[in-house]
């Protein structure tokens, strides 16, 4: 059994029961959060870049819980000594207690100088769950699906500064995924988007959406 928990924005939890994989835990500051950065748990922490909105509390949540954090070589700098890394880089795979974390592209600023914006292909609990990070539609999306069946597409469909709804459902068609989960979007203004739009758009993959504190399981 896996379980998707939505803390707001981009961030999320996937608990197959014996691990807990937490990606990008912007708590603090966020006006979305559903859960305090000192409560969240964590045996990994997948950081997709170095923006604030994504990075978040990921130094804090990795020391008081002992996770380890994945990411680009540059972003792992941010813990020093105190913080267990796992510096990896496009098209790298590792393996893990609870199944495989491959690092994909996607195509949005970094946030920190010599780094680049990427996206997870994660397996876990006999799911595949693409998160594509902060990214605008880019073609070669198509190779993320062809390498891996994705189970669940994690999309930004925020617009301003990554996919807006219409770009969302044609990656979806790219990624031949099988279900499609909308984040990033409604947490400011400047990204506010009616969600239930993807469930005109998307023609043959479910629209899923969670709101900030609910928790599904990923079936």
């Amino acid at each position: 059994m896996l379980t998707y928990n939505y803390y707001g924005h981009a961030c999320f939890q996937l608990d197959d029961g014996h691990n807990k994989v937490l990606v990008d835990p912007f708590l603090t500051g966020n006006p979305q959060a559903s859960i305090n950065e000192k409560d969240v748990e964590a045996d990994y922490i997948l950081i997709s870049h170095a923006h604030g909105d994504h990075i978040g509390d990921a130094p804090n949540i990795a020391v008081r819980t002992g996770a380890t954090v994945v990411g680009i070589p540059e972003i792992m700098e941010f813990g020093g000594q105190r913080v267990k890394t796992i510096g990896m880089n496009l098209g790298g795979t590792i393996k893990t207690e609870f199944g495989f974390v491959r690092m994909v592209p996607a195509l949005h600023s970094s946030g920190i100088a010599g780094g680049v914006a990427c996206g997870y292909v994660i397996g876990i609990g006999g799911k595949v769950i693409y998160f594509a990070g902060d990214t605008a539609l880019f073609s070669d999306m198509k190779l993320i699906g062809v390498r891996d069946k994705i189970d669940y597409a994690l999309l930004p469909i925020g617009g301003h500064y990554t996919m807006d709804p219409i770009d969302a459902a044609t990656a979806v068609e790219f990624l031949s995924a099988a279900n499609v989960i909308p984040l990033h979007y409604n947490t400011w203004d400047v990204i506010k988007q009616n969600a239930e739009e993807l469930n005109e758009l998307v023609r043959n993959a479910k629209v899923i959406i969670v709101k900030s504190g609910q928790s599904i399981e990923l079936t």
